[in-house]
């Protein structure tokens, strides 16, 4: 009986230490698991943000064109006030170059010759 003892006892041993393996197999996939769960809700929010950013986007731009529409219709601006817009920005510009270029802030000569 002694000898049958001894096996039931070995065998009892190895199924702990197996049963010791499989728990730590399992703590092993569940902490897989939660990390990978954990990752798809981080990923989640970051869509969701990157969505909620293009939607924000999306209406800014398109109430930016219903207001250019409105300005550009015939009723709110005439087509030579807008003409005259441009071209007014355009002398201001070329006014600003000039007197730049009086105090010297103006680009260097193509010679490389100061003056």
């Amino acid at each position: 009986m002694s000898s049958s003892r001894v096996l039931e006892d070995t065998y009892e041993a190895q199924n702990d230490q197996r049963l010791a393996e499989l728990h730590s197999k399992i703590r092993t996939f569940r902490g897989v698991t939660t990390d990978i769960y954990d990752d798809a809700e981080r990923q989640n929010l970051v869509l969701d943000d990157t969505s909620n950013t293009f939607t924000s986007l999306t209406s800014g731009l398109t109430a930016s064109a219903h207001r250019m529409t409105r300005s550009l219709s015939p009723g709110a601006l005439s087509s030579l006030r807008i003409a005259f817009y441009i071209v007014s920005f355009l002398v201001a510009l070329w006014f600003v170059s000039v007197v730049a270029s009086w105090w010297g802030w103006g680009a260097a000569p193509a010679d490389g010759s100061l003056q």
